[in-house]
């Protein structure tokens, strides 16, 4: 049954893609919630302990209520940006709770933090009534992503790889959106934005199918 799903999501995925690249924004409305529940759905089943499996899963319906509202036409940027700022809160519980006796890496901090500050400093003049917003998105994302490259290097496992490549990717997507959306458009930026953020969502849902020992 999992390997149908992978299928499936794939397809949904590039297919929103295109959808997206082409500005086809009925087939969106409807592909853009279908391939991020098709990642939530690999998740249920798999093998993974099951404290991870719920916060990822949790983090990827978090994404999948900021999709809803960042696809609609109403202007909910806001609300959507909360809406994964919640995911980010999810995953990084996921993160610290699923059994790793690791000690935060400040090693893995310094370049996670060092690109991510100077992302905002870029952004910073642009950012006008949103810059606390985005200063604390940019904090809480930011904190994600080195925890999961934290948790890796204790946890040499191809579960934990994937979730810190996941984190990166997601650290990528919204820098090139917020540069996007801020600073101003640039060439292929649909592209990049929406790879960069299928493969974060990707790495993080295969992160639960990866089998690894059970500490619940």
């Amino acid at each position: 049954m999992r390997r149908p799903l992978i299928i499936a999501a794939a397809a949904l995925a590039a297919a929103n893609t295109a959808a997206e690249v082409m500005d086809a924004r009925g087939a969106v409305y409807l592909l853009k919630p279908l391939a991020t529940l098709a990642l939530v759905a690999i998740t249920l089943g798999a093998a993974t302990p099951l404290r991870y499996r719920q916060w990822i899963a949790a983090g990827l319906c978090a994404s999948l209520a900021g999709d809803i509202l960042l696809m609609l036409p109403q202007g909910l940027f806001v609300p959507g940006l909360v809406a994964f700022l919640v995911g980010h809160l999810l995953y990084i519980t996921a993160f610290t709770t699923d059994g790793a006796r690791w000690r935060a890496s400040a090693l893995a901090a310094l370049p996670v933090y060092g690109i991510a500050l100077a992302v905002l400093a870029y952004l910073w003049p642009a950012l006008g009534t949103m810059r606390v917003p985005v200063a604390c998105y940019v904090a809480v994302i930011s904190t994600m992503a080195w925890l999961a490259i934290a948790r890796w290097r204790v946890r040499v496992v191809p579960g934990a790889a994937l979730a810190a490549a996941g984190g990166l990717f997601f650290l990528a997507s919204d820098s090139a959106l917020a540069i996007r959306k801020f600073v101003a458009p640039y060439p292929a930026a649909t592209l990049l934005i929406l790879v960069t953020y299928y493969a974060a969502q990707w790495c993080l849902a295969l992160s639960v199918v990866k089998r690894e020992p059970s500490t619940d």
